[in-house]
């Protein structure tokens, strides 16, 4: 049994017209909703093994805020494939994480992060921005990600938790 984490960039900024898709950081929101995600997914027990992120600016800072919010000490790893990637180009970039790994989060895009979650879980919800998806996988080594071989446990959305800690609901504890 693996478990894969699936998240999506943050929101990025538009703000400057002349920076290319590759190159755009995260607005003020996802600098927030980043950090908030790592915080949220701590306290309730998740905890991967290893981050592998799209190398595009606003996915870069969604997993190195991520990390850090987390607290813990994990290897992040950019893999350009990631980029644009369709759901079959992200099920092979997991195919090729080492065994030893019992729990893999890949950091990417839409419209492959929901692809993906479709996938490998015939289970067709969006995945807003900084959203994560919580898949279990029915396989020992990572080289055997197949269509259909996950169980998605949970979708936790930034807005969500954000209504949750308003009426109290979440304390990012875990309680």
């Amino acid at each position: 049994m693996k478990t894969l984490f699936i998240l999506r960039h943050a929101k990025s900024s538009w703000d400057n017209p002349r920076l290319a898709d590759f190159d755009r950081p995260l607005n003020e929101r996802g600098l927030s909703a980043a950090p908030l995600m790592g915080r949220v997914l701590a306290a309730n027990g998740y905890r991967p093994d290893l981050i592998i992120s799209s190398p595009a600016e606003r996915a870069k800072m969604t997993a190195a805020l991520f990390r850090a919010a987390t607290g813990l000490d994990i290897p992040l790893e950019f893999d350009e494939r990631i980029y644009e990637a369709t759901p079959q180009k992200l099920q092979k970039v997991l195919s090729k994480a080492a065994s030893k790994e019992g729990s893999v989060m890949i950091v990417g895009h839409n419209p492959g992060v929901t692809g993906l979650v479709r996938l490998l879980t015939n289970n067709g919800e969006q995945m807003p921005t900084a959203s994560v998806a919580v898949i279990e996988l029915d396989i020992d080594n990572w080289s055997e990600i197949a269509p259909s071989t996950g169980r998605l446990i949970k979708l936790i959305r930034p807005r969500e938790v954000e209504k949750e800690i308003v009426t109290g609901k979440q304390d990012l504890t875990g309680r």
